[in-house]
């Protein structure tokens, strides 16, 4: 090969490679401007609502789950062997107490009765007549003892009956309100058969447990306050009236009862509620809305608002150690204090240094104790 051929090849060669390194520094020079621009692009802010952490005096309460008791309640039942003949109630109704609830045949009892009244009225002549024979000492002191004894069983003999009667005339032991009926009409009860239930509902006691530890805040007459899931919405206050002097062996917890008053009898015997036994005690809190608070397993977070260098907002994500919650409201107990702007809601959708625009008038209202209507 000839020399002009080699450094025609050469020329050639090296004109190639400078190509290439020019091609490749203008590539290089694009994507830098383009890595640049891509820093300078930030994605829009996310609209949030944001509120200011406040403090908040709570009382301080003792909770538990505690079951509904009638102060009267009882299975109305058969004293004495008998056939219905007569039901007077009705399954449900309310009744006084003495009204009649059922009767029994007593027939028999009321055709002995009739012989008893018989045999006690002439005891009672002859006892009579005895009285003025005995000062004139026509009869015997013992004859007279006799008479006496003799109209005193005879009496009681009519006592007797009229009290099984009595016991066959079934009547409600106290004001309350019936349940169903276990009867029917010509049946034979025998003794102890359960006839109908009868509960007084107003006012009405509500049983539930206490560990030892709080012994020393207990007392007879303290608030409680009662809710049932059943009954959403539905808030009755009561007080503690009894404080079971013996702690359960067990358990080691004390039985406490309250009395609830019950006027439109909504609450139910055997119903489980929530109690709460509110304590003079009040605590300070930093409180914040419970939808404020991103829970995670590493840590629950907020995010707290803060302006930044360009004139924005910006959120920085703080967590906290949650307390106890009230409503639509939880308490921090460590890492955010009075004073701290922080967003509301939307805080699934936010990250570290984010950018966000605050528009309140999306944001719910917050309440202690929230009444959600039942749709």
């Amino acid at each position: 090969m000839s020399k002009n051929k080699k450094k025609a090849i050469a020329f050639t060669l090296l004109g190639l490679t400078i190509l290439v390194v020019i091609l490749i520094a203008v590539k290089a020079l694009q994507i830098r401007a383009m890595t640049e621009q891509a820093k300078k692009a930030l994605p829009p802010p996310e609209t949030v609502s944001a509120t200011v952490a406040r403090a908040a005096s709570w009382e301080t309460a003792l909770t538990a789950v505690g079951s509904l008791l009638a102060v009267q309640g009882v299975t109305v039942a058969a004293e004495l062997p008998g056939k219905i003949v007569e039901i007077a109630f009705q399954p449900g109704e309310k009744v006084l107490k003495g009204d009649l609830l059922i009767r029994q045949d007593t027939s028999s009892e009321e055709a002995q009765l009739t012989g008893a009244l018989a045999q006690a009225k002439l005891t009672q002549t002859i006892l009579d007549r005895n009285a003025k024979m005995l000062p004139n000492q026509a009869i015997s002191q013992a004859d007279y003892d006799t008479s006496v004894a003799n109209l005193e069983q005879a009496t009681a003999q009519a006592d007797n009956i009229r009290t099984t009667i009595g016991k066959k005339t079934i009547r409600a032991p106290f004001s309350g309100s019936l349940g169903i009926r276990q009867v029917n009409l010509g049946q034979i009860l025998r003794d102890g058969d359960p006839i109908v239930t009868l509960q007084s509902l107003d006012p009405i006691f509500v049983n539930f447990a206490l560990p030892q530890q709080h012994l020393a805040q207990i007392r007879s007459g303290l608030p409680v306050r009662v809710t049932c899931d059943a009954l959403p919405g539905l808030t009755i206050e009561g007080r503690i009236n009894a404080v079971n002097p013996l702690v359960d062996a067990e358990t080691r917890n004390i039985q406490l009862q309250a009395t609830l008053t019950n006027g439109d009898e909504k609450l139910r015997p055997g119903m489980f509620v929530n109690v709460a036994v509110r304590l003079s005690i009040r605590n300070k809190v930093v409180a914040i809305p419970a939808t404020a608070v991103l829970y995670a397993p590493y840590g629950d977070s907020v995010f707290v608002v803060s302006a930044n260098k360009a004139g924005g907002k910006t959120v920085r994500q703080q967590f906290v150690r949650l307390g106890e919650k009230r409503g639509d409201f939880v308490a921090v107990v460590k890492g955010l204090k009075e004073g701290d702007n922080i967003v509301s809601t939307g805080v699934f959708k936010l990250r570290n240094g984010q950018a966000v625009a605050v528009d309140n008038r999306i944001a719910p209202s917050f309440k202690i104790t929230p009444n959600p209507e039942n749709n």
